[in-house]
């Protein structure tokens, strides 16, 4: 088989009717194939010919191909990629909002599917923001039939009031999962440019700065809190879900479940931050998760961040300093005394470490030599 004769599916709405778009490069076997297939249209819009997207005419495709070109389903395909967290989600801020006249709401399949799909309730709340803007953009449309030029016209229109990169990227995630994944049309807007990475480095934070945040602390909860941050690298979802089986102490290891990705990883416990530890467990009874609040429920996310902020400006850091920021600073930490790139990779748990290598950009050892100093032995 050639790999010229190559065919790839797409999806199209056209007429507002899900179809099957055939993408490939001029050849008159697959040409003269084609037009075998019972009412096959070309489309001048998208440069394809298309077919009634139903499960009778796509078997009719493979079977009319087999054998002569090779059929490539990776843009038709749904594949599941979604990051659970195991976290209580409350949407009722939605439906309990006041109505404002002539403002379209987010539909309810739309918020069910994300309930169902278990998102994070950050991302439920820039999801819902991001797609109601683009519903009131074209108030008087119905977006079910709105095209990839209508998008393309709303994403210049956000790039001429100066949103952010990192914004339009949130409103072409909440615009995608509508039509993909609420309308089931997955990879219906491939075409969408997005904003090409603006390459920030890192903001770090040096040991004795994150001594003098640790020392700050007004009590040993929110000691032991900004101390595993940084210790273990942890993100904040992470820090939120650990359970109190999670600290396995005769390993020295803390286990971090249902991290980004799905994967769970293991990372180092200090010696110093266990002793913390069992100190505050003695004085607060956490009873399933490490760090609870009222009621024994979970921590919340905007309480941890809050305890970081304060404690930095408490402790006179003039930068904003976050939970990621620790986390750069432990990564970076480990870098400059050292460290393998591949165990930080681990600890960190990328995937690659082309994302690790981001740190040797801001890391002391990378300019000059310097002697290995750790903070927590």
């Amino acid at each position: 088989m050639s790999l010229s004769l190559h065919i790839t599916l797409k999806h199209l709405l056209i007429n507002n009717i899900p179809q099957i778009g055939l993408k490939f490069y001029a050849n008159k076997t697959i040409q003269i194939r084609i037009k075998e297939l019972e009412d096959v249209k070309w489309s001048k819009e998208f440069s394809m010919f298309y077919i009634f997207n139903s499960k009778e005419n796509l078997n009719t495709i493979f079977n009319l191909f087999k054998g002569i070109a090779w059929i490539d389903t990776k843009y038709f395909f749904e594949k599941n990629k979604d990051k659970t967290l195991n976290e209580s989600v409350d949407t009722s801020w939605v439906y309990n909002r006041k109505r404002k006249e002539n403002y379209k709401f987010c539909p309810d399949n739309y918020l069910q599917k994300l309930e169902l799909k278990n998102y994070a309730h950050n991302t439920i709340k820039t999801y819902v923001s991001c797609f109601e803007r683009f519903m009131n953009y074209y108030s008087d449309q119905t977006i079910n039939v709105l095209d990839e030029n209508d998008i393309r016209n709303y994403l210049a229109f956000l790039i001429k009031t100066n949103r952010s990169d990192s914004y339009i990227n949130q409103a072409i995630n909440s615009i995608k999962f509508y039509y993909e994944i609420v309308l089931g049309l997955p990879n219906r807007f491939y075409n969408l440019e997005r904003p090409r990475k603006s390459k920030k480095l890192p903001v770090v934070l040096s040991k004795e700065e994150v001594l003098s945040i640790i020392s700050s602390t007004k009590n040993l909860k929110h000691k032991c809190i900004i101390s595993l941050l940084y210790s273990a690298g942890l993100r904040r979802s992470e820090l939120l879900n650990l359970k109190l089986t999670d600290i396995e102490s005769n390993r020295m290891l803390i286990r971090v479940r249902d991290a980004k990705g799905n994967k769970d990883r293991y990372t180092i416990l200090s010696k110093n931050i266990l002793i913390d530890l069992r100190a505050y467990y003695k004085n607060y009874r956490p009873t399933n998760y490490l760090f609870e609040g009222q009621e024994k429920a979970q921590y919340s996310p905007n309480s941890v961040g809050n305890v970081v902020s304060n404690t930095a400006k408490r402790a006179g850091i003039k930068i904003p300093v976050t939970a990621h920021t620790l986390r750069h600073s432990f990564a970076t930490h480990l870098l400059e005394a050292g460290t393998d790139i591949r165990y930080i990779q681990l600890l960190l748990g990328h995937n690659s470490t082309k994302t690790t290598e981001i740190y040797t950009h801001v890391a002391k050892s990378s300019f000059s030599p310097r002697k290995q100093h750790q903070i927590f032995s």
